[in-house]
């Protein structure tokens, strides 16, 4: 695959549930790639949301939480004319990146698209956030599932990111 982890950029929208000092601190992971062409963000919403991958997750929670979407669903979330899709609703969208809120607020997930100067490729980003929970003391803790999970979860976001760069190249 040609996805790697990296560093959250500076002004990632993600970054506002990052490390300590954040108003609700988690775990964040940041995933980018690159690819050929000029890529806007709503290329890239739509390549993820519409890969055969993310269908099946698009399945589960219609059937699981009763949240059904559709193709057109997702085109309509790309362009900005609605802010909420299957599970998730908008938290936060730029010209570049856009992030999204599920229904139970737990985490977040974020996509981002970054033209590369002289030269005709784009860099796609996406993100998750597991959203910390303070306990008695204020101390800030994960959700007990985030340790067993986290390896799958990882693989999950790369195989997703490389689903759309597919989409995309």
């Amino acid at each position: 695959m040609k996805i790697r982890e990296a560093e959250l950029p500076a002004h990632a929208l993600l970054t506002r549930y990052q490390g300590d000092q954040a108003e609700m601190p988690g775990y964040t992971d940041c995933f980018v790639t690159t690819v050929p062409g000029q890529h806007r963000l709503e290329h890239l919403i739509e390549a993820f949301y519409t890969g055969r991958i993310f269908k099946l997750e698009r399945w589960i929670i219609a059937v699981l939480a009763r949240r059904p979407s559709t193709d057109q669903q997702a085109h309509e979330l790309a362009t900005g004319q609605r802010n909420d899709f299957s599970a998730w609703t908008v938290e936060a969208r730029e010209d570049h990146q856009i992030l999204l809120c599920p229904f139970d607020k737990n985490t977040r997930s974020w996509l981002m698209v970054e033209p590369m100067p002289n030269s005709n490729e784009t860099r796609l980003y996406f993100g998750s956030a597991v959203v910390g929970k303070a306990d008695s003391s204020g101390k800030t803790e994960s959700p007990w599932w985030m340790r067993p999970l986290l390896g799958f979860h990882k693989l999950y976001s790369k195989v997703l990111l490389d689903a759309a760069r597919k989409g995309l190249s």
